[in-house]
C-alpha cells in the first residue's frame, strides 16, 4: 500500500499504524525518518526565521487571497510515486494542502488513488480519524490497537481529575498565536478540561481565532500556555516581547504568580495526530502540579526560562501556523 500524506498529523497516524509513507509534505519532520521521503508539497511563503509573529501572519493572509494559494503540488513527484491512498486535510487552506489542491494534482497523473481526508475538530475526531486511515491503508487492527492505547492514556489523566470541583480549576488560556493574539481551538477546551482546568476563552471544538488583548486581560488567565502554530520553544523565545511588551501583561494573575509556560505548539497542541495525548500528558502538570509530575521540558518550559537557544529546540522547518489556524 502505497501512502502519500500531506500533512505532519497524518504522517505521523500512518507510521505509527506501521506504514512509512512513501511520500510526505514539506513540514514533515516526525519521525525522523519522515524527512527522508520525497516531499510533494511546497510553500509559496519566503519566511526566514528571523520574520516576526506579525510579519509571518501578514505574509499568510496576504499569500492565501492570492489565487495560487498558500502551496504547490509537485505533480510530477506525485506521479512517479505511484499512490494508492493519500492522506489530507479538509480542515484549512492556509495551514496544509487540502483535498481540493490534491483533487486537481490527482487528475493530472496516472494513479487513481484513493483520497482520505481529516477534518478533527475534537479529540474523538482525531481517534476516529487513526480508524479511517487505518481502514484505508489496510492496518485496520492496528489502528484499533492504537486507539485504545491513547483512550487508555486519556482516561489515566481523567481519572485524576475527574474529582476536581470547579472553584479548585485554574482559568487558563492557551495562546495558538502571539500577533496577533489568538486563542487555542477546536480540542483545546477538552485537553484543558479534562487536565483539570477551565478553559473560558473558547467552547470545545470552537476554530481558533484573533482576539483583542483586552479580552484577555479581562479574562485574567491564572495559568497561560504560550504554543504558537508551527513554532518550537527557540522561535517562541523569539518572540516573546509580542506578550511580553503588551499592556497589562505583568499584572496578569499568570504572569504576577509565574504560571506562564512556553510549549512547542509546532510538534504538540496544533498537530491532531497521537503526540495530542502527550499534549494533555504535559498539560496535567501545568495545571496541576500537586498532583502530576513533569512536564517534560522537550514538550514545555516556563516562559520565564525560554531562551533563543533553547537545548533540543530547532526552529520550525515548514511555515509557522502550519497545520492548524482561523481559516480564511
Amino acid at each position: 500500500m502505497r501512502t502519500v500524506t500531506t500533512l505532519p498529523s497524518a504522517t505521523e497516524i500512518v507510521a505509527a499504524l506501521g506504514r512509512e509513507p512513501v511520500g510526505v509534505s514539506h513540514e514533515c519532520d516526525y519521525p525522523p525518518a519522515a524527512a527522508d521521503a520525497p516531499a510533494i508539497t511546497r510553500s509559496r511563503l519566503e519566511v526566514d526565521e528571523s520574520a516576526s509573529s506579525g510579519e509571518i501572519d501578514q505574509q499568510v493572509l496576504e499569500t492565501a487571497d492570492t489565487e495560487a494559494g498558500v502551496y504547490d503540488i509537485d505533480v510530477e513527484t506525485l506521479d512517479a510515486l505511484e499512490p494508492d491512498a493519500i492522506v489530507t486535510q479538509g480542515m484549512c487552506d492556509v495551514c496544509a494542502v487540502d483535498v481540493a489542491v490534491i483533487e486537481d494534482a490527482v487528475a493530472r497523473i496516472d494513479a487513481s488513488p484513493e483520497i482520505v481526508p481529516t477534518d478533527p475538530h475534537s479529540v474523538g475526531d482525531v481517534l476516529d480519524d487513526i480508524e479511517r486511515i487505518g481502514a484505508a491503508i489496510d492496518r485496520q487492527q492496528q489502528a484499533s490497537e492504537l486507539r485504545a492505547d491513547l483512550e487508555a492514556r486519556l482516561e489515566a489523566i481523567r481519572e485524576r481529575t475527574a474529582d476536581i470541583p470547579p472553584e479548585d480549576r485554574p482559568r487558563v488560556a492557551i495562546l495558538d498565536w502571539t500577533d496577533p493574539a489568538m486563542v487555542a481551538g477546536h480540542w483545546t477546551a477538552e485537553l484543558v478540561d479534562w487536565a483539570g482546568g477551565e478553559y473560558g476563552l473558547a467552547d470545545a471544538g470552537e476554530r481558533s481565532r484573533p482576539r483583542e488583548w483586552e479580552e484577555i486581560r479581562a479574562y485574567d488567565p491564572e495559568v497561560l500556555i504560550v504554543a504558537p502554530c508551527g513554532f518550537g520553544l527557540e522561535q517562541i523565545a523569539q518572540n516573546a516581547t509580542d506578550l511580553t511588551e503588551r499592556d497589562g501583561w505583568a499584572e496578569l494573575t499568570a504572569v504576577r504568580e509565574g504560571r506562564v509556560w512556553a510549549m512547542d505548539g509546532d510538534h504538540y497542541l496544533n498537530r491532531p495526530g497521537p503526540r495530542l495525548v502527550d499534549t494533555l500528558e504535559a498539560l496535567a502538570p501545568i495545571v496541576h502540579p500537586e498532583r502530576f509530575d513533569g512536564p517534560d521540558p522537550a514538550v514545555a518550559v516556563p516562559f520565564d526560562d525560554l531562551e533563543a537557544d533553547v537545548p533540543g529546540s530547532e526552529s520550525v522547518q515548514g511555515d509557522p501556523r502550519a497545520e492548524v489556524d482561523s481559516g480564511p
